[in-house]
């Protein structure tokens, strides 16, 4: 029997006079990975940061529901990778990482997997682009979460780079854990749902 890691119904997200999507509902079992699409624009990282918790639903468009807004229910802890690292730039990598791993209670981090092992003196600041996405993943894993939100986590990555995440995300599935990944890049997710958000806009 499968569990179900999340439950979202009668999600909208409005800005200003616009309403990006309404009416989304999602549904995503323990052990799967959905691939979240859609146009530049369209509301990809807002439902992101919604399903994370940072961003209330917009209430109901119809007006006899306007104080109704969706809901969204997780099982399990979620952790959020998105353009923002969240790691301090003027602290070398290593503290930086040490910081949250003291928060998280996490054990060692897969450093050398990751590409990492070696910038470990370098000030976040200085990293690539692709380095703080391989340090946003560090930290993600540290936070030991059953359910992965990704936006965007392809961005600055080489070929090598773009093998390691899809090998990771698939890695965390098989062991029960969910995923959300974002990408306008080809991402491989085998056996993944797809949701383009451009079927929710008004």
């Amino acid at each position: 029997m499968q569990i179900a890691a999340l439950t979202a119904w009668e999600l909208s997200c409005r800005r200003g006079d616009r309403w990006l999507f309404h009416g989304l509902d999602l549904q995503l079992q323990q052990g799967e990975a959905l691939h979240l699409t859609g146009p530049n624009g369209a509301g990809k990282t807002s439902l992101m940061r919604m399903l994370a918790g940072l961003l209330r639903p917009s209430p109901s468009l119809s007006p006899r529901d306007q104080a109704k807004a969706g809901s969204i229910a997780w099982e399990g802890a979620i952790a959020l990778a998105d353009e923002r690292p969240a790691l301090d730039p003027a602290q070398p990598l290593g503290k930086a990482l040490a910081f949250w791993r003291g928060i998280d209670g996490s054990s060692d981090l897969p450093l050398e997997r990751l590409g990492l092992d070696n910038l470990l003196d370098v000030p976040v600041r200085y990293l690539s682009t692709g380095q703080k996405k391989r340090a946003a993943l560090a930290r993600l894993i540290g936070q030991n979460a059953q359910n992965w939100l990704l936006d965007e986590p392809l961005n600055g990555l080489d070929i090598a780079g773009v093998a390691l995440i899809e090998d990771l995300v698939a890695e965390h599935c098989a062991q029960g854990g969910s995923a959300i990944v974002t990408s306008h890049q080809p991402i491989r997710l085998p056996g993944a749902k797809r949701l383009d958000i451009a079927d929710y806009a008004l």
